[in-house]
């Protein structure tokens, strides 16, 4: 990000002990990582856990599309079935999607991002990770207990009165992982705030500190209505009281009014994290300053202010005034426009850059690509007349992967290749890298982009029989589906192995410019042995300098 001096160690500078041994090697025992405070530590925790949920998702995902290959419902009973795509929502939604760059990427860089040898609350950044371990075993043992059929959006008055299952546990399982992330949150926003290193001005920071900024004032202000709506989703399973039930005096509208003030938003907790890495990588491998920072900076925050009013747009149907949804359809117009700079600015960064196509580089680029797909066919369904048409089709579960999976997914994969070699301090196989990343990029377009035409058509979702005429697209997106397995195996494969075979990675392999890259790979128990001072902005490439000092050396 800059270019960095060093200040004489401080008063309270790591001892000789944390001068000679990273995070990795401070302590082997299982009692030493899981009492740790090390936010790296706590970051690898994260991943950990999200990669379990992660696969307990893709199986329930596979068995649906093995389902779905033959338009006889011949695999899986009805009732399962709706059991399958709630535990594939929850998990995927609130243990992967959600956690998986803030809490893993996040709590691993921003520290050393801003120069700081921790987050601003250690503790509690531990206590986080155990509330999210608690919510995931209530949901995992809702699972064991016989699943949930209701959605992963628990519409009332179904699954607060009429639904069989699990219904409490599971809600109290997402209840719980809500304050994890709140707690996370807080964090970020006090550490970006008060542990900023000398000369990091708010115009210097990375742009992944200003998604993830953005993305934590989303945590800390929309979970608590997520949480209160599920307690009286509770309440009202519970005890009867009339809440959501139009029978017993409730009104279930005002649940969708509740579950969709949290979850639009929720949208771009997934999907600003992603936008940040993108923003670290496009600069790095096109050796190409950041085209119109400021704007980039703030259309992050434009997106998590705005995004707190559209979500009425996922009501058009449900009986709300043709007065309010008009309001809601121009308002969803207007959140895509910061959507929009981010790409166009990403793409003129790319303009005169001196283009190398690695890892990291080929995920952001399929990120660019899926995500504006995603966004242009949200447009459709933030238009009344439209949306009538697509509510509740395939149509809109295919939109909703390009902007999560190819979006965020996408944004993860090429975040966690990116620093990788700051984690573990290995270099991956790169071929491979580059294979995984096309091969996910085709398996992914094969998998949803038929679901467009055949919700288009008038399939509706969550139906495990369907008329025959829609079979070819169902076969179309199961081979996808195999392809885009493999695509995500792959990594899994590579990544292990070069923790053990791997070319050991020199402090800044891609010669990027944050403050990250300027301590060993892997970083110290403390992070930096010496304060970091910043004397210049971000992205600061000079092509030409480069070149000349490459032809330098090779002399």
């Amino acid at each position: 990000m800059n270019a960095v001096e060093t200040a004489e160690t401080s008063k309270t500078g790591p001892g000789p002990r944390e001068t000679e041994e990273n995070y990795l090697s401070a302590g082997h025992t299982l009692r030493s990582w899981l009492l740790t405070t090390d936010h790296k530590r706590i970051g690898l925790l994260y991943l950990f856990t999200i990669i379990f949920f992660f696969a307990i998702a893709a199986v329930a995902a596979a068995l649906m599309r093995i389902e779905l290959l033959t338009p006889a419902g011949d695999l899986v009973t009805s009732e399962t079935y709706n059991r399958l795509f709630t535990l594939h929502g929850v998990l995927m939604v609130w243990f992967f999607l959600i956690p998986s760059i803030p809490n893993v990427l996040g709590n691993f860089v921003i520290p050393m991002m801003v120069g700081a040898r921790d987050v601003a609350f250690p503790k509690l950044n531990l206590l986080s990770w155990y509330l999210f371990i608690i919510g995931g075993a209530f949901t995992l043992f809702s699972l064991i207990k016989g699943g949930v059929d209701t959605g992963w959006t628990f519409y009332t008055p179904y699954s607060s009165a009429f639904a069989n299952g699990q219904v409490i546990t599971m809600v109290t399982g997402v209840f719980i992982s809500g304050f994890g992330s709140i707690l996370t949150g807080l964090n970020f926003i006090i550490t970006v705030h008060t542990m900023r290193a000398p000369g990091l001005t708010w115009y210097r920071l990375p742009l992944f500190i200003w998604s993830l900024y953005s993305t934590s004032l989303i945590l800390v202000l929309a979970t608590p209505v997520l949480a209160i709506t599920l307690a009286l989703l509770a309440v009202e399973r519970l005890w009867g009281v009339g809440i959501f039930n139009p029978k017993l005096g409730g009104d279930p509208i005002l649940f969708q009014h509740l579950f969709w003030f949290y979850s639009h938003p929720a949208v771009y907790i997934m999907i600003l994290p992603g936008m940040g890495v993108v923003s670290e990588t496009i600069p790095c491998f096109s050796r190409n300053k950041i085209f119109g920072y400021k704007f980039v900076a703030y259309s992050s925050v434009a997106i998590a202010v705005i995004g707190f009013l559209v979500w009425g747009h996922h009501m058009f149907v449900s009986g709300q005034s043709a007065y309010a949804g008009f309001i809601f359809s121009i308002l969803s117009f207007i959140v895509a426009i910061p959507s929009a700079i981010k790409i166009f600015n990403w793409t003129a960064t790319l303009y005169r850059g001196s283009i190398s196509f690695e890892t990291p580089m080929l995920y952001a680029l399929g990120f660019i690509g899926l995500f504006t797909l995603g966004g242009l066919t949200g447009l459709f369904v933030a238009s009344l007349g439209v949306d009538v048409h697509v509510h509740d089709t395939y149509f809109v579960v295919a939109h909703f992967h390009y902007i999560m999976v190819g979006g965020m997914v996408l944004g993860f994969m090429g975040g966690l290749h990116y620093w990788w070699p700051k984690i573990t301090g290995r270099m991956y196989p790169e071929k491979l890298g580059q294979l995984a990343a096309l091969v996910t990029f085709i398996g992914f377009n094969l998998t949803f982009f038929p679901q467009f035409v055949m919700g288009y058509l008038g399939m509706p979702r969550r139906y495990h029989t369907y008329p025959a005429e829609f079979q070819i697209y169902h076969v179309l997106s199961t081979a996808g589906a195999s392809i885009l397995g493999v695509g995500y195996l792959l990594p899994c494969i590579y990544l292990i192995w070069s923790l053990y075979h791997g070319r050991r990675a020199s402090a800044n392999p891609w010669n990027a410019t944050g403050l990250e890259w300027q301590t060993p790979s892997p970083p110290p128990v403390h992070n930096f042995h010496e304060t970091p001072v910043v004397d210049r902005g971000p992205y600061d490439y000079n092509p030409e300098l480069e070149e000349a000092e490459a032809k330098h050396e090779r002399r």
